[in-house]
C-alpha cells in the first residue's frame, strides 16, 4: 500500500489472509511497528479478530497469528418469497447459527409480515447480543440506497414502502434491503463461483420468475433497481395469457410454477401443488413432461436474449421449479444454445444452483457483512 493503512484496511488484510501476523501487516502496509500494534489492539478490543495459535517459526520465537473472529457479532437475515420465507441469524462469515422457514402470505402487507419476521428474530436470538446489521430480500423491485420497494411482483401492498426505518426502530443497526433474486445471486456467486468467474446470470424459477445479474463480480441493479426483471419479457406463441402486469404472454405467466399448474389443470390433471407435478414427472407421465419442457423452452427464449446481451460465463437455474424438474432445464438448454450467438455460448455453462434454498440467506448475510465490515464502516464507527 502506498499510504498508511487504516484499521479497517488492516482488518481486510486479516480477513482475506493476505497478512495474518503483525510483521506481515507491517511489510504489506509499510506501517511502523507501533502503528501496527495500535491498529491490531483496536481490532482485538472490538472483538473483530483473535490471536490464534502461534505460527511456524523461522528462527527464534514463532509469531502470533491473527484470525478474523466470525463470532464477533451476528447478522439478522430474512429472504421473503411468495410462498416461503427463510429467517436466520448468521455469524460474521455468513454462516447460519439458527434458522427457520415459515409459510407467510407476504401479500398481507408489511404491517403484518415485518412484525412476524422481527418476532422470529427475537426468538432465534434467544438472548444473544452483538447484532451488527439486518439484511432482507423481498420479491419486489427495490431502490437499494433507500431500501424502498418500488414495484412488487407478488405483493402490491408493499409498493412504495421504506423498510429500513421500520426494522431499525426495533433493531437499531444498519438495515439493508434488496430484491430477493439479487441476494440469491450474490450468495450463489460469492460462495460457489467467485474463484472461477465474475459474470453470472441467476434465474429463479418458482411461483414467479426473476433474475439476478452479477457483472464484473458485482450485482447489477440498474438505474432504478429494475435490472433482472426478466419475468415480464413476453415470449412468442404464449397463447395469449394475460399477465398480472397487464401485458400478454410474459414469461412469468407462461413458464413459472403457477403457469405449469394452470396449464396442467386445463388439461384435466388433478394437481394442487408443485409436489403433485413432481410425482407425475417421476412417474414418466408424457403429457406432464411435455408441459414442463415447453415451459423450459419459453424460459429459454428469454434467457437466450439475456445471454446475447450480458454474455455471462454461467447461467444458474434455481428456485423450486428449476430444482424439481429436469425437463424444464433441458428445455432451457435446448433453446439457449440454439438461439444465442455462437460467441456468447462458446464456453457458456447452464447448471443448477450449487447452494440450493440456502442461497438467499447467505446473500442477505453477505450484503450486510460487506457493509458493516468495510474499511469505511470500521474506521467511522465504534465497536458494533
Amino acid at each position: 500500500m502506498s499510504r498508511l493503512a487504516t484499521t479497517g484496511e488492516v482488518l481486510q488484510l486479516i480477513r482475506s489472509g493476505e497478512a495474518v501476523t503483525r510483521a506481515e501487516i507491517g511489510r504489506v502496509t509499510g506501517l511502523s511497528r507501533p502503528a501496527v500494534a495500535h491498529r491490531v489492539a483496536e481490532l482485538l478490543q472490538r472483538g473483530l479478530i483473535v490471536e490464534d495459535a502461534e505460527g511456524p517459526s523461522t528462527g527464534g520465537r514463532p509469531p502470533v497469528r491473527l484470525r478474523f473472529n466470525a463470532a464477533g457479532g451476528v447478522v439478522l437475515v430474512a429472504s421473503l418469497g411468495a410462498g416461503r420465507t427463510q429467517i436466520a441469524i448468521c455469524d460474521l462469515a455468513g454462516e447460519p447459527l439458527a434458522r427457520t422457514d415459515l409459510e407467510i402470505d407476504v401479500e398481507e402487507g408489511p404491517d403484518v409480515v415485518l412484525p412476524l419476521v422481527m418476532d422470529t428474530w427475537e426468538k432465534l436470538l434467544d438472548g444473544r447480543g452483538g447484532v451488527v446489521g439486518v439484511g432482507l430480500g423481498v420479491p419486489a423491485t427495490v431502490e437499494f440506497a433507500a431500501g424502498r420497494t418500488e414495484s412488487a411482483r407478488v405483493m402490491a401492498s408493499w409498493t412504495g414502502v421504506v423498510i429500513p426505518p421500520i426494522i431499525a426502530s426495533r433493531f437499531p443497526v444498519p438495515v439493508l434491503v434488496d430484491n430477493d433474486v439479487n441476494v440469491i445471486a450474490m450468495g450463489e456467486h460469492r460462495m460457489a463461483y467467485a474463484s472461477e468467474l465474475d459474470d453470472l446470470l441467476f434465474v429463479k424459477v418458482s411461483t414467479r420468475i426473476g433474475a439476478g445479474v452479477i457483472s464484473g463480480g458485482d450485482i447489477l441493479r440498474g438505474a432504478l433497481g429494475a435490472a433482472g426483471e426478466i419475468g415480464h419479457i413476453p415470449v412468442r406463441d404464449g397463447g395469449g395469457v394475460l399477465c398480472r402486469c397487464g401485458n400478454l404472454d410474459c414469461v412469468d405467466s407462461v413458464a413459472s410454477g403457477t403457469a405449469i399448474l394452470r396449464e396442467l389443470r386445463d388439461k384435466g390433471r388433478d394437481v394442487s401443488s408443485l409436489a403433485d407435478v413432481t410425482a407425475l414427472v417421476r412417474a414418466g407421465d408424457a403429457e406432464t413432461m411435455a408441459v414442463v419442457r415447453q415451459a423450459g423452452r419459453r424460459l429459454g427464449e428469454v434467457i437466450a436474449t439475456a445471454v446475447n446481451l450480458l454474455n455471462p460465463a454461467v447461467v444458474v437455474l434455481g428456485g423450486d421449479v428449476a430444482e424439481m424438474f429436469q425437463p424444464l432445464v433441458s428445455g432451457v438448454r435446448e433453446i439457449v444454445y440454439r438461439r444465442s450467438t455462437q460467441l456468447a455460448t462458446r464456453s457458456l455453462r447452464i447448471e443448477g444452483s450449487r447452494l440450493g434454498p440456502g442461497a438467499g440467506i447467505t446473500g442477505c448475510a453477505l450484503m450486510v457483512i460487506d457493509r458493516v465490515l468495510s474499511p469505511e464502516a470500521i474506521d467511522g464507527t465504534r465497536a458494533p
